[in-house]
C-alpha cells in the first residue's frame, strides 16, 4: 500500500510540472547506422556522453527546452549566435555531470570543470562541412576555454570506421556519430545523422508502473512505458535499488538499452539505463 501511494504521489507532482514546462526545443536526432556503413560520405566524431545543450544567443537550454542553472560568467562568456552542443566531463562521468548542471543555485568551482562541446550551428546556411569550418572560426575566436569544437573526422573505409569504435569503446567511450558531410541544417529525426554503438540504446516515456515481487516487494518492480514510435512494453532490468525505491516519474523519459526489435517492434533484452537528465529538472 505504501508502495502505491508513492507511486501515485509522483505521478500526480510529475503530471503538474509537466503541464508547466516549456515546449521542447526541435533539435536533429540520429537515426541508428548499419554497422557495414561505408563512412566517404560522413564527417564522423565520438558519441559523448553529456547533457545536450542549446544555445540561442542569450539563454542556454536543455533539449527539454527548460533554462540551464549555469553561472552568469559561463553564459556571459558564450558567443552571441546560436549553438547546439553537449555539455560534458569526460567519458564516464554522466551522473557527476548531471549532478552539476541541474543544481541550483549553481557551484563555480563545479562549472569550471564542465566544457560545453559544440558540433552544430543551427540554422546557419550550406552543408555541414561548411557549418562545421564556421564553428571553427568561431569558437576561435570566442577565446572561452571551456567552449570547444568536437573533433570530426575524415575516414575513407569501414574498417578504419570499425578500428575507431574499438579504440573510443575501450577507452569507455559510448560509440560514434556520423554527420552527412553535404546535408543542410535540417531538424527532427533524420539519417543524415547517424549514431554507431556495440549496443543499441532509445528513449521511451514512462506511462505506469508495476510492483515489485520477492527481493523487491515494497519498490518498483518494473515500468511500462511507451516510444515514440507508439509500441508499449515493460522494463523490469537494469535497476539499482535506489530507482526501484524512487522510480521515475510518470511522464519522463528513461534511456534503456537493448539488442534489436521483435517482429512487432517490441525492444530485445531491454535494460534500464538511466533518467534522461535534460527532462527532470
Amino acid at each position: 500500500m505504501k508502495l502505491f501511494k508513492r507511486l501515485i504521489f509522483l505521478a500526480f507532482t510529475t503530471l503538474n510540472l509537466l503541464a508547466h514546462a516549456q515546449a521542447s526545443t526541435e533539435l536533429l536526432l540520429a537515426e541508428v547506422a548499419e554497422k557495414s556503413i561505408e563512412p566517404s560520405a560522413y564527417l564522423v566524431s565520438e558519441k559523448l556522453d553529456g547533457v545536450r545543450a542549446i544555445w540561442d544567443g542569450k539563454v542556454l537550454r536543455f533539449r527539454s527546452g527548460n533554462t540551464v542553472p549555469a553561472p552568469a560568467w559561463f553564459t556571459s562568456s558564450l558567443p552571441k549566435i546560436p549553438l547546439d552542443g553537449e555539455l560534458w566531463l569526460a567519458r564516464g562521468q554522466f551522473e557527476a555531470l548531471s549532478g552539476i548542471v541541474r543544481t541550483f543555485p549553481p557551484n563555480d568551482l563545479d562549472w569550471r570543470k564542465v566544457r560545453y562541446e559544440i558540433f552544430e550551428l543551427p540554422n546557419a546556411p550550406g552543408s555541414f562541412t561548411d557549418r562545421y569550418r564556421r564553428l571553427h572560426e568561431i569558437i576561435t575566436a570566442a577565446k572561452f576555454p571551456q567552449l570547444h569544437l568536437v573533433e570530426q573526422r575524415i575516414l575513407t573505409s569501414n574498417q578504419q570506421l570499425r578500428t575507431w569504435l574499438d579504440e573510443v569503446v575501450r577507452a569507455g567511450g559510448e560509440g560514434l556519430m556520423l554527420h552527412l558531410a553535404s546535408a543542410p541544417y535540417q531538424t527532427g529525426r533524420q539519417d543524415v545523422l547517424l549514431k554507431l554503438k556495440p549496443v543499441l540504446d532509445a528513449e521511451a516515456k514512462v506511462i505506469g508502473y508495476r510492483p515489485g515481487k520477492g527481493k523487491f516487494i515494497g519498490m518498483l518492480g518494473s515500468l511500462e512505458l511507451e516510444t515514440d514510435a507508439g509500441i508499449r512494453f515493460r522494463l523490469g532490468v537494469g535497476f539499482k535499488n535506489a530507482d526501484r525505491l524512487n522510480p521515475p516519474p510518470i511522464g519522463s523519459r528513461v534511456t534503456f538499452t537493448y539488442r534489436g526489435l521483435t517482429k512487432n517492434g517490441v525492444p530485445r533484452f531491454a535494460s534500464f539505463f538511466r533518467v534522461r537528465a535534460d527532462l527532470s529538472d
